[in-house]
Formats: structure tokens, C-alpha cells, sequence
């Protein structure tokens, strides 16, 4: 399966006629967060795959031409707060950022981050039961805390992202926020049994059921 990430970004070349020629054989689509929702609705009509997301810190109520409020992408699949499954690979997502503004949405102090990975445990156990494993991908906004975050409030990582990767093992998290723009920054982590990486822009990447445990 060959899924294609993206993150906080639009490129040009993916929001065009030539998305099909670059990313034809893509099998899925994840969206980590800070994405227009017209950038996602356009990769979904075109490629024809599903389009899973999470919600950045910048996301939330967006209007279309006709003045209508828009909560969401159209043709995509939120993973906030659940698990999914795509073939033979289980999903989970909690997007958003540490919050750093009082009352804004998708922002979350790391208490209430905590609870939501709570709340995600039993149907990560449910997922053990029947198929022998937790979580393959956990597909977040924000990175863990010390891994590929920065000194500021607002791109601090989540403690709880750490506790989740320990019991549950997803092969990789992948996360967006922190902006890349020098390629000697380190964008991809091993923790514990678990391989963070930061998708921003874009990346993509093979999945094979053979890397299940």
C-alpha cells in the first residue's frame, strides 16, 4: 500500500492537473492537520482514494463562496478521537496543538490531551482483540514532547503521545506543525518501537502488512 502524507502546506503541483501524474498510485491519503479544506476536497476528487485527516491548530470553521459555514472537508474521513481501518491498516487520530490561546479551538492543555488518549484506549483494545495488535499509524497534528518540537508554547509536543507510543506500539505516528526548511533538520525518530516521523510538506511512503508485529 503506498500512502501519501501531507501537512500544513498546499503545493502547488499537488493542488493541480498533475497530481495524478506525480501520486496515481496512491492508495491513501492523510491529512495531518493545517490543511485548507478545498486542498483536501480537491486530493480526494482526484485521486479517487480515501482521504483521512486530523485538525491543526489553525483549522476550524471555514465558509464556502455561498457564505455557508463549512466544519469539515467534503469526501474525507476525520480520524479525531477513533480508530480506522483501511485494508489491512488500523489508524487512530488526535489532532491539534498544546494550547496556547485561551478557548481556541483544536488547542488542548496536556491534561486534556491525556484524557483524549483515555478515551481512545478502548478502541485501541478492541483492535487487539481482533486483530492482534493496537495501532498501526497514529496520525496526529503536534509531535511528542522532546521529539522534533520546539522551545516555544506553541509547537511544545504532547507528554501523553510518549505514554500512548510505550503501551501501544504504533509503527509510526505521524505528525506535521513544526515547519521544515533545512534539510539538516531531523524529521524522522525512533521511539521505543515506534518511528515519529514529521510529513511537512508532504511524504510518501510504503506500508506492507509484513511490518505488523
Amino acid at each position: 500500500m503506498k500512502i501519501l502524507a501531507l501537512s500544513d502546506k498546499v503545493i502547488p503541483a499537488v493542488y493541480s492537473s498533475q497530481i495524478c501524474d506525480l501520486h496515481g498510485e496512491i492508495d491513501l491519503v492523510i491529512g495531518c492537520g493545517d490543511l485548507p479544506y478545498y486542498y483536501l476536497e480537491y486530493v480526494v476528487s482526484m485521486l479517487t482514494v480515501p482521504v483521512v485527516y486530523v485538525y491543526g491548530n489553525h483549522d476550524g470553521l471555514r465558509y464556502a463562496a455561498n457564505g455557508q459555514v463549512v466544519h469539515a472537508p467534503l469526501g474525507c474521513i476525520s480520524l479525531e478521537g477513533r480508530t480506522f481501518q483501511h485494508e489491512n491498516l488500523l489508524l487512530a487520530g488526535l489532532g491539534g496543538s498544546i494550547r496556547y490561546r485561551p478557548n481556541a479551538r483544536n488547542q488542548y492543555t496536556e491534561g486534556e490531551m491525556l484524557m483524549r488518549v483515555i478515551r481512545l484506549v478502548p478502541k485501541l483494545l478492541m483492535n487487539r482483540l481482533r486483530y492482534g495488535r493496537y495501532l498501526d499509524i497514529l496520525v496526529a497534528h503536534s509531535p511528542p514532547l522532546g521529539i522534533h518540537d520546539g522551545p516555544d508554547r506553541v509547537h511544545t509536543g504532547f507528554k501523553s503521545f510518549l505514554t500512548l507510543m510505550r503501551y501501544f506500539k504504533p509503527r509510526y505516528l505521524l505528525h506535521g506543525h513544526k515547519h521544515i526548511y533545512a534539510r539538516r533538520i531531523v524529521h524522522k525518530t525512533d521511539y521505543y518501537q515506534t518511528t515519529v516521523v514529521n510529513v511537512y510538506p508532504r511524504l510518501v511512503m510504503e506500508w506492507d502488512g509484513s511490518n505488523n508485529e
